[in-house]
């Protein structure tokens, strides 16, 4: 080789090295580049493509009853989801999972072909499955197909104490009951788990990031055993009386402990509520319906008498023979009294003995004393949505409305604050707020407070004991217990026709032993044709005898034979919506509303009198019960005058005089 080509391949060589040397120089700097500079860029980069972070839901705490039996509970069930960028023929894995898990296979081919258009390696397919489905699928053994373990609510006992303990939605986050007032006691903390995955999104480890804190379980204070009975009877009587909703309390009155606490109609928290559902049965009429009480308020009525005036249970009061005026309205009782007794007034609830009593207390003082009673306000138990019933200031009360008030108008209440203002008079005068939860640091216990005396307490058990043994509430009765209460039938008011129907609000407020009651028990019946003592004084009786049997509270009445002619007693404890207007909407209330208001001169109207004539005294009585209609009857035989005649419309508080020949 000459010298000249010698030179030339030495140039290329070092041009080469020079090229190597460049090369060499600008992959270091490359790499200082990606592994100092840029480090954690692509770190993060790659962990976005081979990292996952997923929530892990926290089990949900239990609920119980007071006795340790399971009302609702959290199980584990399986997650079923697929690796899409795995999945060979994505037409044959949809039809395939739609058949096991009940799904709509178009529907799920389209989710599976986007998550692979976007080279997702991940995809819920149906969460919560069955145990059956998934045993069927894990039989299959495909790859693709992956399970992850959930928690599930599950409400062991299905409707029973529905409404108190509630139920959660698809997120398991309480909706309603005590499942969305301890929300967040029960809901726990949620962990966090991260999963490692190669190229094709294979997933080749698992770990908890911050483990999944679970939720506190909570114990009631309701007896399983007594919600059932309550549910039961309170079933049956809504049914037999074709009534529309209905609600019952049963309290401890030293304590306020609800033992249970029963709306109709009812539902199964286990069902999740269907789209465009009628969600009223899911409502817990006991503490969010308000309504007017009619008769059960006299109570609180004479109660207020007893401490401010000097009235005693044997005074007399002037009842003018049925028939009273008041500001230039005249009022209607539905048994023509010429005087009674004030135990009388309560046992046989007249209402102008009532009126006559409330306008002795006077209008600020009986105000006092309902809010004494705990109307007005919320009792602060652990639901959610509890409405604080309605009452106005006294000041702003129309010049007839103590006449109403009195008898249980123009006032709104609730099923719980019957029960808690029924306590007061058991247990010896106390105001105590109800309680819901055992748990003693989830619900901080308020001392009671002195509502009235406790001679007062004493002499109103006496008096509505009289009103089970002689008055309006004899079939609240119970076999080898002392009892007391009192009836109410309150004028439902319809706010489309703007007059007081001749349906009712039928209730009972009752306790026993008289001496030292153990129980409080109030039933509400909502649209009833008949009156509080015919309807709820029943259902009373029914719940409280169970009741004391699963306490073991002796017994202090030796077991008589039932008296054939009680349930032939008069119940008609009727306070007559004629006197009151419903209440005007306060934009300062929380209170639903029960229609628009009425002037004084307004008269409602009421249904039809239908033609008796004809008739025999059964068929007569048969068919006024069910109208709920007042009949005299005089003579005998067959119907043959009537007054008012067939077709007239029936005032409230008016009766139909028969008249009876052979």
């Amino acid at each position: 080789m000459d010298s000249r080509a010698e030179s030339l391949a030495v140039r290329r060589l070092r041009v080469f090295a020079r090229a190597c040397l460049i090369w060499g120089l600008i992959l270091v700097l490359r790499l200082v580049d990606l592994q100092i500079f840029d480090h954690e860029k692509y770190r993060k980069f790659a962990d976005s493509q081979q990292i996952r972070q997923f929530e892990v839901q926290a089990p949900r705490g239990g609920i119980y009853d007071r006795n340790g039996e399971p009302l609702a509970m959290s199980v584990q069930v399986d997650t079923v989801v697929v690796n899409p960028l795995r999945i060979p023929d994505p037409a044959v894995a949809a039809d395939l999972l739609a058949a096991v898990l009940q799904l709509e296979p178009k529907p799920l081919l389209v989710k599976i072909k986007q998550a692979i258009d976007g080279k997702r390696g991940f995809l819920y397919v149906k969460r919560k499955i069955t145990d059956e489905e998934s045993r069927k699928l894990r039989s299959y053994g495909l790859d693709w197909i992956e399970f992850r373990t959930e928690s599930t609510r599950l409400y062991p006992k299905e409707q029973r104490a529905a409404h108190v303990v509630g139920a959660v939605n698809h997120e398991e986050r309480g909706n309603n009951g005590v499942e969305l007032g301890l929300d967040k006691v029960l809901r726990g903390t949620p962990g966090v788990m991260r999963t490692e995955a190669d190229v094709r999104q294979n997933v080749f480890a698992r770990k908890y990031f911050t483990d999944p804190q679970p939720g506190k379980n909570i114990t009631l204070t309701v007896d399983e055993r007594i919600q059932y009975v309550a549910e039961r009877e309170l079933k049956k009587a809504v049914q037999t009386n074709h009534c529309k909703t209905g609600s019952v309390v049963v309290m401890k009155p030293q304590t306020g402990e609800i033992l249970a606490m029963a709306s109709y109609p009812t539902y199964n928290p286990n069902d999740r509520p269907e789209e465009g559902e009628n969600l009223s049965s899911r409502l817990n009429l006991a503490v969010s319906a308000p309504f007017e009480p009619g008769s059960v308020f006299k109570v609180i009525t004479i109660a207020a008498a007893l401490e401010t005036t000097n009235i005693r249970p044997e005074t007399v009061i002037p009842c003018g023979s049925g028939r009273m005026t008041l500001f230039k309205r005249v009022i209607h009782d539905h048994d023509a009294y010429a005087a009674l007794k004030v135990e009388d007034v309560l046992a046989k609830s007249s209402n102008i003995g009532a009126i006559q009593i409330g306008l002795k207390v006077g209008n600020k003082r009986l105000w006092e004393y309902i809010k004494r009673f705990g109307f007005g306000s919320r009792t602060g138990i652990a639901m959610p949505a509890e409405s604080p019933g309605m009452l106005r200031y006294w000041e702003k009360w129309h010049p007839a409305a103590i006449g109403s008030i009195a008898m249980g108008h123009e006032i709104i209440t609730t099923t719980l604050q019957l029960a808690q203002a029924g306590s007061i008079v058991a247990n010896g005068g106390m105001l105590v707020r109800p309680r819901l939860i055992l748990n003693e640091s989830l619900d901080k216990i308020e001392p009671p407070k002195r509502a009235i005396k406790p001679e007062t307490a004493i002499t109103m058990r006496r008096m509505m004991e009289h009103v089970v043994l002689t008055g309006t509430g004899k079939k609240a009765a119970l076999d080898g217990y002392t009892s007391g209460g009192k009836t109410g039938s309150a004028q439902i008011f319809d706010p489309a026709a703007h007059v007081y129907t001749h349906k009712y609000n039928a209730s009972f407020m009752g306790f026993a032993p008289v001496n030292n009651p153990a129980i409080v028990v109030v039933v509400t019946l909502n649209g009833a044709s008949k009156y509080g003592g015919a309807v709820a004084a029943p259902v009373f009786r029914d719940i409280a005898g169970a009741t004391l049997r699963f306490l073991d509270v002796p017994r202090d009445l030796p077991d008589a034979p039932k008296d054939p002619g009680k349930d032939d007693a008069p119940v008609n404890d009727l306070s007559l919506a004629e006197l009151s207007q419903p209440i005007e909407e306060d934009e300062s209330a929380e209170a639903a509303m029960i229609g628009p208001s009425l002037p004084p001169e307004m008269i409602p109207i009421g249904p039809k009198v239908p033609n008796f004539r004809g008739k025999t005294k059964r068929q007569v009585m048969e068919e006024s019960s069910s109208l709920g209609m007042r009949v005299e009857i005089a003579g005998s035989g067959i119907a043959r005058r009537q007054e008012p005649s067939a077709g007239s419309v029936l005032r409230p508080g008016e009766r139909v005089r028969v008249r009876f020949a052979r």
